[in-house]
């Protein structure tokens, strides 16, 4: 499985693709978060970030959609989508992690309509 590698001058961060639930903004900063319920801080944007899955995953199937100004999430962890409740709920069915994001309604409506027509 694809692998990202983010190298900063105190630290290195090894990110296996398979196991990221979901990307979160936060300013300059995204959060990674695993199925096993482990979060990492990297400094990079969400458009940044999106930019470099892009790349490294050109030619393959993309599992990764973002939403909205503040998430990329892995569509294979997608349970529910609530549009009226503003809420989508991931997981990755082999823990008993679940991760509750509060989301647009039309981010929401969109990512329904993606999955209806697949």
């Amino acid at each position: 499985m694809d692998t990202l590698l983010f190298n900063t001058r105190d630290e290195l961060i090894r990110v296996s693709l398979r196991h990221v639930v979901y990307f979160e903004a936060d300013g300059n900063y995204t959060q990674i978060f695993f199925e096993n319920g482990q979060k990492a801080t990297i400094l990079y944007s969400l458009v940044k970030l999106e930019s470099l899955l892009d790349e490294k995953l050109r030619g393959k199937k993309q599992p990764f959609i973002r939403i909205g100004k503040r998430y990329i999430i892995n569509s294979a962890c997608v349970f529910q989508i609530n549009t009226l409740l503003q809420k989508l709920v991931l997981t990755n069915f082999d823990t008993s992690n679940v991760f509750t994001l509060s989301v647009s309604k039309d981010a929401l409506k969109s990512l329904k309509d993606l999955f209806i027509q697949k």
